[in-house]
Parts: C-alpha cells; sequence; structure tokens
C-alpha cells in the first residue's frame, strides 16, 4: 500500500496537467470534493493544490510542454535529484525538466522524467514538505499502474534508478503477467504499484505512461460522477477477485484514472 511515510522511491506526489486548470478542478471536485486552491502566490488558473477534508491529496497546472496531452504525473522520492536525473540518463531515460526548486529551496527539489519506452513521470526530493498528506482511502491515491510496451525493460530501467524489487503475478485466462512492484528493503506491505506490457494498446503510436488508482467507497457511483460531470469509462466498473471493484475513467480532458473500491480484507 501507499503511506505518507515516503522512502526512497515511492510514490509521494501527483499532479494533473490540464488546458483549463478551473474546468478540471470543477470535474474533480465533482467526483471526490476534493477543494482547489492556488499553490502560494499562484494566480487563478495557476498551479493549484487539491485537498480532500483539509488535507493535500495532489495537485493541478496548466500544461507547460509543446504538444503535450492532459495526464497525471507520478512523482517519487528521492533523497538527491541530481543523482537520480544522473542514474536516469545513464540508463537510457531522458530528461524533460532539469532539476529545479519548487518555488523557494525550501519546497523541496523536483525534475521531470521520461523512461526509455516513453513514459513520462517525475521524481520529488522532499524540503519543508514530504509529499501529499493522505493516501489510501476514499478519494486519495491508493496505487499507481505503468502500461509499457516492455514490462522486462521497465523493470530492469526501475530497478536500476529505484532499486525496485518486483513479483511477477500471472493473470486469469491467459491475460499476460502483472508485476508488482515494492520500494527496495520494503516488506510485501508496502507494494506501491504494477507494471503490466500491454503493446497492442500503443500500435497507433501512443506513448506507455502511468496513471494513478484512486480509491472510493462505491465504484459504481463514483462512476456515475464521472460520467455525469462530462468524464468517461475505458473500461468497467468490474469485480476483480482479489483486489475489487474498479473502472478505468478519463476526464474530460482525457487524463486517465481509476478508481477502486478495495475488497474487504480478512
Amino acid at each position: 500500500m501507499i503511506t505518507t511515510d515516503f522512502v526512497p522511491g515511492s510514490p509521494c506526489w501527483l499532479d494533473l496537467g490540464a488546458p483549463d486548470v478551473e474546468a478540471a478542478a470543477e470535474f474533480y471536485r465533482a467526483v471526490f470534493d476534493w477543494q482547489a486552491a492556488p499553490y502560494g502566490d499562484q494566480e487563478a488558473g495557476g498551479y493549484s493544490l487539491f485537498r480532500l477534508d483539509g488535507r493535500v491529496v495532489g495537485a493541478v497546472g496548466p500544461l507547460t510542454e509543446e504538444g503535450a496531452r492532459s495526464a497525471w504525473t507520478i512523482y517519487f522520492n528521492t533523497p538527491d535529484v541530481e543523482a537520480t536525473v544522473k542514474t536516469v540518463e545513464q540508463a537510457g531515460g531522458s530528461v524533460r525538466t532539469p532539476p529545479a526548486d519548487v518555488g523557494s529551496s525550501e519546497g523541496g527539489r523536483f525534475a521531470q522524467l521520461t523512461d526509455p519506452q516513453g513514459a513520462q513521470f517525475a521524481v520529488f526530493q522532499p524540503g519543508r514538505y514530504p509529499g501529499v498528506e493522505v493516501v489510501d482511502g476514499p478519494g486519495s491515491l491508493g496505487w499507481i499502474e505503468l502500461y509499457t510496451t516492455d514490462a522486462k525493460a521497465a523493470q530492469s530501467f526501475y530497478g536500476t534508478v529505484f532499486g525496485w524489487t518486483t513479483q511477477d503475478m500471472p493473470l486469469p485466462g491467459d491475460g499476460g503477467v502483472y508485476t508488482l512492484v515494492t520500494p527496495a528493503g520494503c516488506a510485501q506491505e508496502r507494494m506501491h504499484g504494477g507494471i503490466m506490457a500491454v503493446p497492442e494498446m500503443f500500435e497507433a503510436g501512443g506513448k506507455p505512461y502511468w496513471h494513478p488508482v484512486f480509491g472510493t467507497a462505491d465504484c459504481d457511483a463514483t462512476v456515475e460522477l464521472v460520467r455525469g460531470s462530462g468524464g468517461a469509462v475505458a473500461m468497467g466498473p468490474e469485480t476483480a477477485e482479489g483486489v475489487g471493484r474498479l473502472a478505468v475513467c478519463t476526464d474530460p480532458s482525457g487524463a486517465e484514472f481509476v478508481v477502486l473500491t478495495p475488497e474487504p480484507k480478512g
């Protein structure tokens, strides 16, 4: 599970690049009851924090890269942004945004990166704030997934960069293999995501990508809120044995996320 006791290589932040920040904020308010407010001295329409019951669950900002599509970006914890960026380049990845301060130097440092298959991600070296303030519950980040063209290559790359340990899990009905990911040196209880090869998804020229999985107390009700607020549902809702009830959704600008009502424990 994802926790706020962040360790190197664990997800610690996420933000949404949107063509219309205020419209995105309204959509996620309707679906998850997130409240958006500008970060620091940002004006309306700039980088804003999403809060649930007063605690930060993520952020949204305008698209800043030419030709970029609306998407969620996952940030992974690192104690040294510069060293991680160097390792990314040595492992065949690339740098989209070089290491930079978040606001002032007290806010921490970040860099935005791309893996060798084309999936975009980011790293964050904490400053005053370590990352999101609530996870693993309704309306917050509970899991992350990478859909890629080459799962083995992705495992090798992220293993080199973050030291993740992995565990392959065959999917039912010859559905392929789903690789579970755990931060270096952590027990299986700290698994934070999965990697899956779905090359057929990218035959038309799309790029591999990470997406977030948000918890919900009622998957079907949340799906109706997505549809009623201008979003769409690409898959589900359906029940996955041992996982829970889930659906793959997109917001009105096409950013993908998953909603999940976890299977009761015990």
